[in-house]
């Protein structure tokens, strides 16, 4: 069986999100799966062939598990809805399966579980089946949450990097970062905390169901911009698509106390994790009309047009500064912010 994954360890970066997550995937999982019978090219979620069917999951693993804005439950299902919205999917059902440490307060518990029923009502989604483990102490920390979601394919959908070319346009729905800086407050591991800033975990398929009804095939692709970033998300898409992504820094929505953040830690906002905003590639000829719907919207009030698809031979991101300069914008290397999601 032929892999191309050298690392003799699994370190924290290889769950970051970043470059690291790409070859562990890349260079062990897909090839070890794919030897026995998967489909190539997994991705985050999966359209079932010969229906308008898509599943995926995900597990949450956040430190600490209760956090301004949200916590560990809520990020579990709004996580697993969000990867089925941005693939054109409207989530149809949730299952959980979740591990408990020993010793681990049955309050504690209790404050996860509701916070799943609450989440998952209010997008309609139901938890459908589930499982539970527990672990000795010490062999865990607490809570972890394994989301499972099937949805069905929205009628207008077509997203597929395929289809993005050179003269697309880049939009985000809002402010990024606010996430991953809003956890490593809760941590303590800052000298300074923001009362205006909280995780911005969020239900996407209202938005993403809005876009769709409105503008169907003008929008040509979509992610929610997790770990890694806005970085890692756009520059898989460029190897994906093999197109330059330029972004215009200026133009990106960044709330101050992230930007304070991240010139404190010498972080770069593009590579900080969000749980509620979205990016999209749209046609160049409906994006005024987008984005005007998506500031309309309580989930894009902040949305912004950052960037433009242009062609290269290279696959690469570029960030124009607001100092006139060029940097290339590259995928998230190391794992700065560990357990965020």
């Amino acid at each position: 069986m032929k892999t191309w994954f050298a690392d003799e360890e699994i370190l924290m970066a290889h769950g970051a999100g970043g470059r690291a997550s790409r070859k562990l995937i890349e260079g062990l999982i897909a090839p070890v799966l794919t030897e026995h019978g998967s489909p190539a090219g997994m991705g985050d979620s999966f359209h079932i062939a010969g229906t308008d069917l898509w599943i995926t999951t995900d597990s949450f693993v956040v430190s600490p598990n209760v956090f301004p804005g949200g916590c560990l439950g809520e990020l579990a299902v709004n996580g697993t809805l969000n990867d089925l919205a941005v693939a054109g999917a409207q989530p149809l059902a949730l299952t959980s399966a979740i591990i408990v440490e020993a010793g681990t307060s049955s309050q504690e518990l209790k404050v996860q579980l509701e916070a799943m029923a609450i989440a998952s009502q209010a997008a309609a989604v139901p938890i459908v089946a589930g499982d539970t483990k527990v672990v000795e102490h010490g062999k865990g920390d607490r809570v972890y949450v394994t989301t499972t979601g099937v949805g069905r394919s929205h009628p207008k959908a077509n997203l597929d990097p395929g289809r993005v070319q050179p003269g697309d346009m880049v939009v985000c729905s809002g402010t990024l970062g606010d996430h991953g800086i809003t956890i490593l407050m809760a941590r303590g591991e800052l000298d300074f905390t923001s009362a205006s800033l909280t995780s911005d975990t969020a239900n996407l398929w209202p938005l993403v169901k809005m876009l769709l009804d409105e503008f169907g095939g003008a929008i040509k692709w979509m992610r929610d911009p997790t770990r890694g970033g806005l970085a890692s998300t756009l520059n898989e898409l460029a190897e994906d698509a093999k197109v330059e992504i330029l972004i215009e820094e200026g133009r990106v929505p960044i709330a101050n106390p992230v930007r304070g953040a991240c010139e404190i830690l010498g972080l770069d906002p593009f590579h900080i994790a969000n749980e509620g905003k979205l990016v999209a590639i749209i046609s160049a000829d409906y994006v005024n009309q987008a984005l005007t719907a998506m500031k309309a919207h309580p989930l894009g009030r902040n949305a912004a047009h950052i960037g433009t698809v242009r062609e290269s031979t290279t696959p690469m991101v570029v960030c124009a500064t607001e100092f006139g300069a060029h940097r290339t914008l590259d995928m998230l290397t190391g794992d700065p912010l560990p357990r965020i999601c």
